[in-house]
């Protein structure tokens, strides 16, 4: 059966296209393109110069406030211009780009092991947040904040996230199978800096090989454990994972510490033992590019920085009945403007839609049939929320907990009528919070 939660719906989920495929090293693009702001939270501010040399895990940036996180070189050569690039989404933000000059020269420290049992978990979060570790499960949220838990707030359990529960997306799947080590290592690590005894991982049922793999690096490890989550969306919901993994809700408003529990990605916690153990920095990540309307789906290790348009060649290319590239995995990915946009530290996958798949059905009125209801993960009522942001009494939706909505587009996915509810459940809340600023 497998661990749950109340709700949800599974899709099919077009895994079989990668989940064989091993994680592939790309070749090293010509020029990289480093945005300032990767993650949630102020942008980082540019300490290099047009024209200046640089080496791999440089940093490029420095954080400009707490909620801030530097970003590093993922290659060696020169500075050639910081200037605004367009991300996935067509908006502008400043970058630094880099010419490649293909020597992959290290910058000082990096990749160097050193002992870390010493360290105190103020030196690790200090660390963390300097190596600009931030969410890759797509959150992007800097790591070292979540870390960071106040006096009153006691962490029972770190909770991994290796639900990977996005359609088509199986770069996580992939990394627990081929490096479970450093993930267990990046969990442990987590485990010492919050002082939580117990650690737990959760891998929906679709992924045997990974629980298996995952089983055996915790085999000695007591207070670590392997759960397997029912194949649901959104399993991989945090608040979700907290309901499945320690059959507790987080208070509507609050945050998983308020029940004591930090959740973080897998992909994080290996990001976590590189930078702590070996000195690296967040400047690649593995994504996956697939669907049915690309030629070889790939599970592919690239720096950020490069051009979405590099995997997607690597992949074999684009096929002739292409309909859209999303950013992201079908529920919750968005669209790509343009390929020639940037991996940056949340770009999980890559998924090329054919004609076939991604025709738009026209939006029809609400037939009150309750569908989205059930299926709700956070037993919210989408249906009437979306009329009230439709006709602009916000205030009735927040009474209503569009506020706790977590945009997880599975309303959407059961709705006959096609309705594009996660598009009013964003705008909605976008107002409730301008309410709240100009009070």
């Amino acid at each position: 059966m497998g661990y749950t939660f109340k709700g949800g719906y599974h899709p099919p989920d077009g895994k079989s296209l990668s989940e064989h495929c091993k994680i592939e090293q790309i070749p090293q693009p010509d020029t990289v393109a480093i945005h300032l702001s990767q993650h949630i939270g102020a942008p980082s501010k540019p300490i290099v110069s047009i024209g200046e040399e640089v080496k791999v895990g440089q940093p490029l940036s420095e954080a400009a406030g707490f909620v801030s996180i530097p970003v590093h070189s993922s290659v060696s050569g020169k500075v050639k211009a910081i200037a605004k690039i367009a991300d996935s989404n067509g908006v502008k933000h400043d970058a630094v780009i880099i010419e490649n000059d293909k020597e992959d020269t290290l910058f000082e420290g990096v990749g160097v092991k050193r002992d870390y049992s010493d360290f105190t978990p103020d030196d690790m979060r200090k660390i963390i947040g300097a190596s600009g570790v931030a969410g890759m499960g797509g959150a992007r949220f800097p790591t070292h904040v979540k870390l960071s838990v106040p006096k009153d707030k006691k962490i029972t359990h770190v909770i991994l996230n290796g639900v990977e529960c996005e359609p088509y997306l199986t770069a996580d799947d992939r990394l627990m199978q081929e490096t479970p080590e450093t993930i267990v290592e990046g969990l442990l690590i987590m485990m010492k800096i919050c002082n939580a005894e117990n650690g737990i991982i959760g891998i929906e049922l679709n992924k045997p090989k990974a629980i298996e793999t995952m089983e055996k690096a915790v085999a000695n490890i007591p207070n670590v454990k392997i759960i397997g989550c029912k194949v649901k969306y959104p399993q991989g919901g945090e608040k979700q994972l907290i309901v499945a993994a320690l059959g507790k809700e987080v208070p509507s408003g609050g945050l998983p510490m308020d029940v004591g529990a930090v959740v973080s990605n897998v992909g994080t916690a290996h990001c976590i033992y590189e930078a702590i153990a070996l000195g690296k920095p967040l400047y690649e990540r593995v994504v996956t590019v697939t669907g049915e309307g690309v030629n070889s789906p790939k599970n592919i290790l690239a720096k950020i920085g490069t051009p979405v348009k590099n995997l997607v060649d690597y992949a074999g290319g684009l096929k002739e009945d292409i309909h859209k590239v999303i950013n992201g995995g079908p529920m919750m990915g968005a669209s790509m403007s343009d390929l020639l946009s940037p991996v940056h530290k949340g770009t999980s996958g890559v998924l090329c839609i054919t004609k076939a798949d991604g025709e738009l059905l026209e939006e029809q009125p609400c037939l009150s049939c309750g569908k989205c209801v059930t299926v709700c993960p956070m037993r919210l009522v989408p249906c009437s929320m979306a009329t009230l942001v439709e006709f602009g009494k916000y205030e009735e939706a927040q009474k209503l907990g569009i506020m706790d909505c977590i945009s997880c587009g599975t309303c959407a996915y059961v709705c006959p009528s096609k309705r594009n509810l996660v598009h009013y459940f964003i705008r909605g809340k976008g107002e409730v919070m301008k309410m709240k600023t100009t009070r």
